[in-house]
């Protein structure tokens, strides 16, 4: 019996490192394809400012504004949309600092203002004839 265990040993211990191989090789190939918590938090965050200024340029003071000031409420949507989920958090962020009341909505369209103003310098919109 001891005979047989010194020649079949070898080959279950290959077999098992053999096997192994792949499963070692397999945590990286997850660990990339996985969400992190962290990640999934931000997500989470992202989602919801852009909720909150979705919520912010639906109202009516706030579209009347930026009717007032030629910009059509339609495309204002569509350049948030647009918006990296940094920029989002960071005007997010801004709304968050500003005071309530009617002050809050003016600075929330100067943001607007200035954020298209500057894709605007950059050449990556065309909203305001001024900029060319």
């Amino acid at each position: 019996m001891k005979q047989v265990a010194r020649v079949v040993t070898p080959f279950v211990i290959a077999s098992f490192t053999m096997g192994s191989m792949p499963a070692m090789a397999a945590p990286s190939a997850v660990i990339n394809g996985m969400v992190t918590t962290q990640e999934a938090v931000n997500a989470d965050q992202a989602s919801a400012d852009r909720e909150r200024i979705a919520e912010l340029l639906a109202r009516d003071d706030v579209r009347s504004q930026l009717v007032a000031q030629g910009v059509d409420p339609a495309e204002v949507e569509q350049r948030v949309a647009a918006l990296s989920d940094e920029e989002v958090h960071q005007m997010s962020e801004r709304l968050d600092q500003m005071p309530a009341g009617a002050n809050a909505v003016i600075g929330a369209l100067f943001a607007v203002f200035v954020i298209l103003l500057v894709t605007d310098l950059l050449g990556l919109t065309s909203v305001y004839p001024f900029t060319r």
